[in-house]
């Protein structure tokens, strides 16, 4: 008998006592391991997750958290290798694994360069500008993000024991929110094995990870107000979830990415010669056997102009006669078995129902040939092609969940729409197409109805990561039948598991509560140029009042002729004077800010690195010649960067003229040493 799989449980491996229920090779039906949640703990997890957990990554900054991400994503591509080496016992070829694996490395590393480029070193976020809620500036609003003292729990699919469980964890982590991750049984014993390979490393706080192998039990019952569920998998167990009392009633945020009949859809314009022709067969078959079709975004309903579906279904049978399936230990095998046999019968039964109104032109569906493998203990399946007769609605309603994909016409790009949408609600679609116009019809028309749509054509065949591919920095979910959840998209993923809040105060007062400076808070002038002090010195809300400088007319003449701007605002002054908004000669808006520039400037070496950018710049007040201007430059925030002996300090930049008029706004970015006098490694 096979070794049981163990959980992590309040921060300890737990193995059940009873002899569990034996996992199979997809290919060989050999044994891989056994798996039972009996006599699991699930109540003392969720205290883990909260009381040890939670504490510990609130306590770290998002750049904090991001660097443990990173760090984590390099400890598991050292050992991608024994992860393949088990993959291939869940029918995975190479390409599969690869996919789930380096994948699920490929989100860590995402998010964690996300963290650190476009979230605060902080463990607060600010959402959108400040609002203004009094004429006399002394009462603003600011909306912001705070970590919820709460537990993500985690319920994967079979198909993605990898990358299922690492694109869950990465934004909930950097949320500052534990994980308790329950895989699907079938394939939990690759998920095992690298939740183990994650604990051994100490890398993450104890309590941020936990897993869950065998039946998850009553662990929604232990979930509150603060606490999410993000599901994966079929719309049967996610409408059981959805009517869970604490889901119902107790507040907590449930999730779903559920079947989804994605379609792909060849444009009207496109021709057998044509290169989009070619690029939408090959996406049609690889999406239907890659991980042998057992893919959420998988292609299941393969929309055509009437007048092409013979060329389609003659060009896909070609491409798909020379797949090879059979067992993934064969280097020659392109397609491997279903994840079980049981699967594979619930594969049969949807072609059977398909079939009511559709008929296989492509494959058998009794068939289990294969290269390398016994068809009576692997699950093996050839792809199979079925094409739809009109008025057909089973291929709208029925999902297999696997190498299959049927064939609709439609007349026209409304009706190509029209029959999409009958999927009730997609993860994605995608249109092969070189016409703009049918692009935009479709993408409008499809939108509604999907959370991601892939154009494709020659221009952007080479560098697209494909139908079936969600990236880390898009949105992966989809409306209606996909389940109406929505996960990954960079840092939306991220605030998803936040809280937003809208605080009302004083200037002063959310200044301190947010650690950035905020307009009509108090300033601090010392009598110090800011620029003279190093990051650890420097102070939100240290300030500089410059001298005034004026504008002649000889200035706006020069920089007109020295920069080749000679717009005739700056130029003209007759048609300058018949401009209803100037009325005459006007300075430019960026000499307007090279001359702020030179009047806050401390010219003289310091803790100020470099300038490498400017934020936000808006001209609001004409400078014509002779107009006096001056700046005041605020420190608005200042964040280190780890690992290096500079950080980020963002100022608040007022112009104005000699009346007081603001003249332009902006935030100005510079680069300011930790330290000052500079440290051997920072002059080199």
């Amino acid at each position: 008998m096979s070794a049981i799989l163990e959980s992590y449980a309040a921060g300890r491996w737990f193995r059940a006592a009873d002899d569990g229920e034996p996992l199979l090779d997809a290919a060989t039906g050999e044994e891989v391991a056994r798996v039972s949640s009996r006599g699991l703990d699930v109540a003392a997890m969720v205290r883990h997750a909260r009381d040890v957990g939670g504490p510990a990554l609130r306590s770290l900054t998002f750049h904090e958290r991001a660097a443990l991400l990173k760090a984590l994503a390099k400890h598991l591509s050292e050992r991608k290798e024994e992860l393949y080496a088990l993959s291939v016992r869940t029918g995975a070829t190479s390409r599969d694994t690869m996919i789930d694996v380096d994948g699920g490395i490929g989100t860590l590393f995402s998010y964690a360069s996300k963290g650190v480029r476009e979230l605060p070193n902080d463990t607060v976020v600010l959402d959108g500008g400040l609002e203004r809620l009094g004429k006399g500036g002394t009462f603003v609003g600011q909306h912001l993000y705070t970590s919820r003292p709460g537990v993500a729990v985690q319920i994967n699919a079979f198909n993605f024991p990898v990358w299922g469980m690492l694109e869950k964890l990465a934004p909930a982590f950097l949320a500052g929110l534990p994980s308790i991750v329950k895989p699907a049984s079938q394939t939990a014993y690759l998920t095992e094995l690298a939740v183990r390979r994650i604990i051994e490393s100490g890398i993450l706080p104890e309590g941020a990870l936990q897993l869950v192998a065998g039946g998850a039990g009553g662990l929604l019952d232990e979930l509150t107000v603060q606490d999410s569920v993000a599901f994966t998998g079929s719309a049967h167990t996610a409408g059981i979830l959805r009517r869970h009392p604490n889901v119902l009633d107790g507040g907590v945020l449930l999730g779903v990415e559920a079947d989804s009949l994605n379609c792909s859809i060849l444009g009207p314009d496109v021709r057998p010669d044509d290169p989009e022709f070619h690029l939408f067969v090959k996406g049609v078959v690889t999406e239907m056997t890659v991980k042998a079709g057992q893919k959420c975004t998988a292609i299941r309903r393969v929309l055509v102009p009437e007048a092409m579906a013979g060329q389609v279904a003659e060009a896909l049978a070609a491409r798909l006669a020379e797949v090879t399936v059979g067992d993934p230990r064969d280097a020659d095998v392109r397609m491997g078995p279903l994840a079980s046999l049981g699967q594979r019968d619930e594969v049969r039964k949807a072609v059977e129902a398909l079939k009511a109104s559709a008929e296989v032109i492509f494959g058998d569906p009794e068939g289990a040939s294969s290269l390398d493998g016994d068809p009576e203990r692997g699950a093996f399946m050839t792809p199979l092609v079925l094409r739809a007769r009109p008025g057909a609605t089973e291929p709208h309603d029925v999902e297999p969940f696997g190498p299959v994909s049927t064939v609709l016409t439609y007349d026209g790009v409304e009706e190509a729409v029209a029959l999409a949408a009958r999927g009730r609600g997609s993860l994605v679609a995608s249109v092969v197409t070189h016409d703009p116009q049918v692009a935009r019809s479709v993408v409008l028309g499809l939108a509604p109805w999907h959370g991601r749509v892939l154009v494709l054509d020659r221009d952007d065949a080479k560098e697209s990561t494909g139908h079936g591919s969600p990236l880390p920095v898009l949105v992966h979910g989809g409306p209606g039948r996909a389940g109406g959840g929505e996960e990954l998209g960079g840092v939306r993923g991220v605030l998803h598991h936040m809280q937003r809040t809208a605080v009302q105060a004083s200037p002063d007062q959310l200044t301190a509560i947010t650690g950035r400076w905020t307009t009509g808070a108090a300033r601090a002038e010392s009598g110090v140029h800011p620029f003279r002090k190093s990051l650890a010195e420097l102070r939100v809300g240290d300030t500089i009042g410059s001298a005034p400088r004026t504008v002649s007319l000889a200035d706006i003449e020069h920089f007109a002729e020295f920069t080749g701007d000679t717009f005739y605002a700056h130029t003209d002054a007759a048609a300058a004077a018949r401009n209803p908004l100037f009325g005459g000669i006007v300075a430019h808006g960026y000499l307007v800010v090279s001359l702020a520039a030179g009047l806050f400037v401390d010219p003289a070496p310091g803790p100020v690195l470099a300038n490498f950018g400017v934020d936000g710049l808006r001209f609001l007040t004409p400078v014509k010649a002779g107009d006096a201007i001056d700046v005041t430059l605020t420190v608005k925030q200042i964040t280190p960067r780890a690992g290096a002996d500079y950080g980020e300090v963002r100022w608040d930049a007022v112009v104005a003229n000699q009346d007081g008029q603001v003249v332009a706004t902006y935030d100005v970015l510079t680069l300011v040493a930790k330290t000052w006098p500079a440290t051997p490694a920072q002059e080199a």
